[in-house]
């Protein structure tokens, strides 16, 4: 899991960007199955009839039964889903899939870590970057400046103690340019990250968060926007989505996780949801067939969800052609089924959203370099 973050002493003036990455390549026909779609039906017999259970969003299409806390945000035209949505590249390698979307393509560092890179000088400190897990995400490459943490106690100076950190901000007190600059954001961070850690303040709105990390993270993510540390963006994973075995069971469960965490974070933020948006995506879908192991395969296109203030919600996005075999993709096989094409690249939903968190032409040029984005409408 991963979050980033930016601290500039100006965190009321910020919008905040939430990426949520779903790895092991998450079936977008079962996250939003097109229910009106007779060959839906068809390629996934088992499958399918779970499905219709799930939450009716339009004539077409719906959203995992699982997933019922997020048809509020449907309904109130604050949740916008990309279908058909992924790379264009034809790879089934979850890493070789994971590495070219995190980094925007073939080049070099992330194309979230280029954004921050490219945008104007917005005085960002210590926490410009926060990976909250073991490991710094592909997609912060290359950003100004980057912490990993797991939890807020990870955050510190090693267990010094009070008076080693005040021996330490007296050195560098007399610092001056940039080094100076960041010594003193630093101890700042500290300071911020120290209140929220021995003072917590419970969700708000009665917003209840489950026991799960992916939760604990959408948490400790709005106690951040929440203190006004300026938090610009973040990246959390929500992992264990290859399901070529027994899917439903697993895709209940990860569904479940997804929007219950995403539903109790829009609680907890209220109002401040106005600034933030949130977006999922995930490396390549699954097959359109299920197979003999009640389960899919690698395929192409997936889903994206679009969540947040200024969001044109309650309304899919983008090209959708349906599932007739002829309007799939196919791999060389004679009869049956295909995949789901990639009709939408997932650079234009995302450059989309970092217009909304003010975004120019040149720094996302920048950001997706040899690529032409055609951004969708997502945005009002």
């Amino acid at each position: 899991m991963a979050t980033q973050a930016v601290i500039s002493g100006q965190g009321d003036q910020r919008r905040t960007l939430v990426v949520i990455f779903l790895r092991g390549a998450a079936d977008g026909l079962a996250l939003v199955p097109p229910l009106g779609d007779d060959h839906f039906h068809r390629a996934r017999p088992r499958l399918a009839a779970v499905a219709t259970k799930g939450v009716r969003l339009d004539d077409l299409f719906g959203l995992h039964a699982r997933m019922r806390s997020l048809e509020n945000a449907w309904r109130e035209g604050e949740l916008a889903i990309v279908h058909a949505c992924g790379i264009e590249d034809d790879t089934r390698s979850h890493f070789e899939a994971q590495d070219l979307m995190e980094h925007g393509g073939v080049a070099a560092g992330g194309w979230l870590g280029r954004y921050l890179r490219s945008r104007p000088p917005a005085g960002a400190g210590a926490l410009a970057c926060v990976a909250v897990g073991k490991a710094l995400p592909e997609c912060l490459i290359g950003a100004p400046s980057v912490s990993v943490m797991q939890t807020f106690e990870d955050f510190s100076l090693g267990g010094g103690t009070p008076a080693f950190r005040a021996q330490l901000e007296r050195l560098y007190a007399m610092e001056r340019g940039d080094l100076g600059e960041a010594a003193r954001d630093t101890f700042d961070a500290l300071v911020r990250i120290e209140a929220l850690r021995t003072s917590p303040r419970p969700p708000d709105n009665g917003a209840i968060y489950g026991r799960d990390e992916f939760s604990a993270g959408l948490a400790r993510l709005a106690q951040l926007i929440k203190a006004d540390v300026g938090l610009e963006a973040a990246s959390i994973d929500l992992p264990g989505w290859d399901s070529h075995f027994a899917q439903q069971g697993q895709v209940d469960t990860l569904a479940g996780r997804l929007a219950d965490g995403i539903a109790a974070f829009r609680r907890d933020l209220g109002l401040r949801m106005a600034t933030t948006t949130v977006v999922v995506m995930t490396e390549f879908g699954r097959t359109v067939e299920e197979n003999s192991a009640f389960g899919t395969d690698h395929g192409r296109g997936s889903t994206m969800l679009v969540l947040g203030g200024g969001v044109r919600g309650g309304r899919m996005h983008g090209e959708w052609h349906g599932l007739a075999p002829e309007k799939l993709e196919r791999r060389g096989v004679l009869e049956g089924y295909g995949d789901l094409p990639v009709l939408n690249n997932y650079r234009n939903v995302l450059g989309a959203v970092l217009n909304r968190h003010g975004g120019t032409s040149a720094n996302l040029a920048a950001t997706f370099p040899e690529f032409s984005l055609n951004t969708l409408p997502l945005f009002d």
